[in-house]
């Protein structure tokens, strides 16, 4: 058996095991293949990753990619001005005009964001930020 990475004309990528080399190109020709997400017909082997055998897996140093959402969050930090609890009563002084116009951050609970993008307030969510959580009672 062996396994291709196969991509549609619209750049689907999909995987597809078959016999051998041959019966890949045998499917192909006869118009056999077809992706499973828009199902398109015209489909070619996609770049592949070589298998490298000899070399344990543990000694190929993996690289995470950037966390956009990090850096995100890093960029406020730094830029913004940190209002905690404050925020849902920050955000309204500055939209009404009652404080003077400035990047915040901070915490609110769910029923709070509603309210303020209710308000006609411009928020936005923070990823990664701590979630202030109702209470129950």
């Amino acid at each position: 058996m062996i396994k291709y990475q196969l991509q549609c004309s619209m750049a689907h990528e999909f995987e597809g095991w078959f016999g051998d080399s041959e019966d890949y190109d045998r499917q192909e020709q006869g118009g056999l293949l077809t992706c499973p997400v828009c199902g398109c017909e015209k489909i070619e082997k996609a770049l592949m990753a070589p298998a490298l055998s000899g070399v344990k897996k543990s000694s190929v140093k993996k690289e995470t990619p950037p966390n956009p959402f990090k850096a995100m969050r890093d960029y406020v930090e730094r830029n913004f001005e940190n209002v905690g609890e404050r925020f849902p009563e920050e955000a309204r002084k500055i939209h009404y005009g009652e404080s003077d116009k400035r990047n915040i951050y901070g915490a609110a609970s769910l029923s709070e964001c509603k309210e303020l993008v209710e308000e006609g307030v411009e928020i936005a969510p923070l990823p990664g930020a701590p979630v202030k959580r109702e209470k129950l009672n």
